[in-house]
């Protein structure tokens, strides 16, 4: 009875070798295949869940500018983590209000870091709804500066944008601005 336990001991450890290394040469990519592409949080699939900012952004016809510019300034999976963020959200017709040519210019791979801070001075952490944005009120944004709240004819700004909607998703909240909110000059 004991060489027959000890045997069948030893084919369930052949076994359970042999499986291992058959799940591991599975596991690799064919010599020549490409190897799969590695992505963070952005990449998660998800269609049953709240959309995260960046997939209400890519959602919308009227953020597609903002969406290139968060794809070039490799910005997607950092606005895709759990947050919370408010993202000041700029509609394609802000863009259209820089000077010509500035949109161009900072698409370019080698003023990544410009575009990355120009975006990044739309974001605040925490979750800032309306109602919690007061009049006179310094807001942290991510670039390390500071953008300013006012309160007029019942509308809410930032700098000098104007938030003209509110939209939740699952990592924070986005409020659609009607300029762009460009960082102090240094």
């Amino acid at each position: 009875m004991r060489t027959f336990k000890s045997l069948l001991s030893c084919l369930v450890l052949v076994s359970l070798l042999t499986f291992c290394e058959n799940k591991q040469a599975s596991d690799k990519p064919a010599e020549g295949a490409p190897a799969p592409a590695l992505t963070g949080q952005s990449g998660v699939k998800d269609n049953a869940s709240k959309k995260d900012i960046v997939k209400v952004a890519v959602g919308s016809k009227d953020h597609t500018t903002l969406v290139a510019a968060v794809k070039a300034a490799e910005l997607v999976d950092a606005l895709s983590n759990a947050g919370p963020f408010t993202v000041f959200a700029p509609v394609n017709a802000a863009f259209d209000k820089l000077p010509k040519g500035t949109v161009d210019e900072l698409l370019k791979p080698e003023n990544k870091e410009k575009l990355k801070a120009v975006l990044q001075h739309h974001v605040s952490v925490g979750v800032f709804k309306i109602s919690i944005l007061k009049d006179g009120m310094n807001l942290d944004m991510v670039d390390g500066t500071k953008a300013k709240i006012t309160k007029k004819d019942g509308s809410t700004y930032i700098d000098a944008a104007k938030i003209i909607a509110t939209v939740d998703a699952s990592n924070g909240i986005i409020h659609v601005v009607d300029a762009c909110v460009l960082p102090p000059a240094k």
